[in-house]
């Protein structure tokens, strides 16, 4: 509630305040011709959105201490948040060289990679650290499906494995942050498609708390061996309260764009959450949406090199290409958001049916 409350009302009030230094978006000349008219709506929304995030964790965290005299914030949970505002700075410098230089292209493609490096390593080394009273770390050198699975990095050795790590946790985080950033292209299909997600770890962490190892209702066998799952549970609650109070200001006809400052810090977030909760395979079902638009950019790419400048869509990402192709902007938005639906219940069915099958 915290974080739905913050951004339904602080968006309005950023928007109010971008207007006024005039800090717009600007649209590439080579897309739909629809969306010339979307061209100075502010854009930088996901600060609001960080923001919101930031403040209601810790908000809450202070009045549960208050009350419930209770832990404070875990490792897990400040892991999560420093890759999620570390990639959402990125994603900000980004959106600011844009508005500064008043066109499309922002930082460097090496800029923005190294940005994104720095942030990305730090959060993979310090995840490894921090064990807990079971010796447990927020994150794991084994491969996750629902759980660690036996291929485990560290085979040959703790250090090979840790580095080995980091570069596992790169490539998650390159490739979540990529993915939302691409699906961001129509007004709120990125931020209804993330909250989906988010909404689904919610369930999957409050699950993996229930049957904690050591935990009054584990079962042996099938229990999880995961880190501050509650926390990281009520850190997707927020994550997902922020996204819908976003949303009513960023649907169609949107008043606001997140901008990569949005796009690049939910991504981190995803990857984040595939990580601690021991998910990381999983959630190439549980983010089909954003493992699709993503391969109809490399399909495209390909296939325009191998071909000598041929295209197998209009447009990529994916959801232009429909657009080229007639469709109004919310049957595509709505229908793809219908993909994401199914994707994330999907993914939820596995994880419950591994359960259910294995206990």
């Amino acid at each position: 509630m915290l974080g739905l409350v913050l951004t339904l009302l602080g968006t309005p009030l950023f928007i109010r305040l971008l207007v006024r230094r005039g800090y717009g978006q600007f649209i590439r000349d080579d897309g739909p011709t629809s969306h010339h008219v979307k061209r100075g709506t502010p854009t930088m929304g996901g600060a609001v959105i960080l923001l919101a995030v930031v403040v209601a964790y810790f908000a809450t965290h202070l009045l549960l201490t208050l009350t419930r005299d209770a832990a404070g914030p875990s490792v897990s949970g400040l892991l999560l948040l420093l890759l999620t505002v570390g990639m959402g700075a990125v994603g900000f410098a980004d959106d600011f060289s844009k508005i500064s230089r008043k066109q499309s292209l922002g930082l460097t493609p090496w800029a923005k990679i190294l940005g994104q490096g720095v942030v990305g390593v730090l959060f993979a080394v310090l995840a490894l650290n921090f064990p807990d009273a079971h010796g447990r770390t927020p994150g794991s050198t084994a491969i996750s499906f629902v759980r660690d699975t036996p291929l485990d990095l560290a085979f040959a050795g703790p250090v090979i494995g840790g580095i080995l790590f980091v570069l596992w946790a790169n490539l998650i985080t390159t490739a979540t942050t990529n993915g939302v950033n691409l699906t961001d292209g129509l007004d709120g299909l990125a931020a209804a498609a993330t909250a989906m997600v988010t909404a689904a770890y919610t369930i999957i962490s409050i699950w993996q708390y229930n049957q904690l190892c050591g935990g009054p209702g584990a079962v042996e066998g099938v229990c999880y061996s995961v880190r501050d799952p509650l926390d990281l549970a009520m850190l997707a609650g927020i994550i997902t309260g922020a996204l819908i109070g976003f949303l009513w200001w960023n649907t169609s006809p949107a008043k606001i764009f997140m901008g990569d400052t949005g796009s690049l810090a939910l991504g981190g977030a995803l990857a984040a959450f595939a990580i601690l909760t021991s998910t990381e395979l999983l959630f190439v079902i549980l983010g089909g949406l954003f493992v699709l638009i993503s391969l109809s950019v490399i399909v495209q790419v390909g296939f325009f090199k191998i071909s000598g400048g041929r295209r197998i869509f209009l447009m990529a990402p994916l959801q232009h290409h429909f657009e080229l192709k007639g469709w109004d902007e919310v049957t595509v938005v709505v229908r793809f958001w219908i993909i994401g639906a199914v994707a994330v219940g999907l993914g939820l069915a596995v994880f419950y049916g591994e359960w259910v099958v294995f206990q």
